[in-house]
């Protein structure tokens, strides 16, 4: 294991503290799978926020703006 997948992980075990342990596993693995695809998303998002929407709002019209991005990554293995 690379010290970043470790660091991710240890990331996410601390910010997602209340999510099933198989379900935090899951998306560190697609993050990992691309960093980059999960960073534009992140910075769309917080833009959106500074722009005035709130975070659920601004999330969920990014995350369908990289829907189908986001559906070819999780049929990966």
């Amino acid at each position: 294991m690379s010290i970043q997948k470790f660091l991710l992980k240890q990331y996410a075990k601390w910010k997602l503290k209340d999510v099933p342990a198989d379900q935090r596993e899951r998306m560190t693995e697609l993050v990992s799978k691309d960093p980059q695809l999960f960073k534009a998303i992140g910075e769309e998002i917080e833009r959106r926020k500074k722009g005035g929407e709130s975070e659920i709002k601004a999330s969920m019209e990014v995350m369908k703006k990289y829907r189908a991005e986001l559906a070819v990554l999780m049929q990966k293995k």
